[in-house]
């Protein structure tokens, strides 16, 4: 399975804030970081706010900090929620599609198997078991 840019960008994100959780991190102090598009990082975090992953907060001293503690956010529901518009195949899209085989398919079933079966293991690890170290010139 491959994970979209969307997932790697927002796993990193995450990261980062699990290895300073009292820390409030701006879109731009992360976009700097990580040497990524503001505009980017910003939709991720709209992203990851809405599923009640992460609080942000406007304003002097505001950002983003995590919702809940990192050991108690799933890998799995992670990933999951960052792709959740990014079907594996065309066919568990929700919009049209245009596969000529869909009723006489036997791969569907086993690519849904396939993709439980990845996040389910993914889910027995937290934020906290990849959570970046501090870096030497962190603020």
């Amino acid at each position: 399975m491959r994970l979209t840019s969307f997932t790697d960008y927002g796993l990193r994100m995450l990261m980062r804030m699990a290895s300073a959780p009292e820390r409030a991190f701006s879109t731009a102090d992360l976009a700097e970081e990580f040497e990524l598009s503001r505009h980017h990082l910003s939709k991720i975090m709209q992203r990851l706010s809405r599923a009640g992953i992460v609080e942000t907060r406007r304003g002097g001293g505001g950002g983003a900090t995590l919702a809940q503690p990192a050991s108690e956010l799933r890998l799995g529901r992670v990933i999951a929620v960052l792709e959740q518009d990014q079907p594996i195949v065309e066919c568990f899209g929700s919009g049209p599609h245009s596969c000529t085989i869909d009723r006489q398919c036997g791969l569907k079933a086993r690519l849904r198997a396939a993709e439980r079966a990845f996040l389910t293991d993914l889910d027995r690890s937290t934020l906290a078991d990849i959570a970046l170290s501090e870096p030497r010139n962190a603020a």
